[in-house]
C-alpha cells in the first residue's frame, strides 16, 4: 500500500534530483481531488526517458526492486520495496512536435496539464479529462468506477455509458 506520506516521499525522490514526474492512477485522480478518497495499491508515475535510468537508480538505492508482472514491458515497469509500497512507473518520450509517445501511441503535451495536491504537495499529474479517457476500453473495477465518478462529478465531465450503473 501507498499511504499520502509514502506518495509524498516517492515524489520527492524524482523532485529532489531535478526529475519531472507526472502522476497517473489512483493517487493521480485523488491529487486532482486534492484528498486522499480511497486506499491505494501503488502508485503510477510517468517519467521521460531521459530521466528513467537516473530515477530507477534513485528507487533501487532505496530499497525497490523490479517486479515482472504479465503487462510490464521496458516502458513499463514495476517496483516493490520492504514495506509493500509499490511504484507503477511508466517511461515515455516526447516527439519533435512535443507531443508524447508512451508504447508506440502518441497524445498531446496537454495530457500532462493537471495540477494537484497530495496534502500540502503541490503534484503534476495527468489531467482530468484525460484521466476519464484512460478509463475506458477495458474491464473496470471498484477502484476505477470510484475513480471516474469522483472526476466527472467534480469536473462536471459527462459520465462515460461503460460507468454508467
Amino acid at each position: 500500500m501507498v499511504n499520502k506520506a509514502d506518495a509524498v516521499e516517492i515524489i520527492s525522490y524524482a523532485e529532489d534530483n531535478g526529475i519531472d514526474i507526472w502522476l497517473d492512477g489512483g493517487w493521480g485522480v485523488d491529487a486532482l481531488l486534492e484528498m486522499e478518497t480511497r486506499a491505494h495499491n501503488d502508485i503510477d508515475l510517468f517519467v521521460e526517458g531521459i530521466n528513467s535510468e537516473k530515477f530507477i537508480d534513485i528507487i533501487k538505492e532505496r530499497g525497490f526492486v523490479e517486479i515482472k508482472e504479465a503487462y510490464t514491458t521496458s516502458s513499463h515497469t514495476v517496483w516493490k520495496d520492504a514495506k509493500n509500497r509499490i511504484i507503477d512507473l511508466h517511461i515515455f518520450d516526447y516527439n519533435e512536435q512535443g507531443n508524447l509517445i508512451f508504447e508506440g501511441d502518441t497524445y498531446p503535451s496537454s495530457v500532462f496539464s493537471g495540477i494537484g495536491k497530495i496534502g500540502d504537495k503541490v503534484v503534476k499529474c495527468i489531467n482530468a479529462e484525460d484521466q476519464v479517457l484512460f478509463h475506458l476500453g477495458y474491464e473496470h473495477d471498484d477502484n476505477d468506477a470510484h475513480d471516474v465518478r469522483l472526476l466527472c462529478e467534480r469536473f462536471n465531465i459527462p459520465i462515460p455509458n461503460e460507468y454508467k450503473e
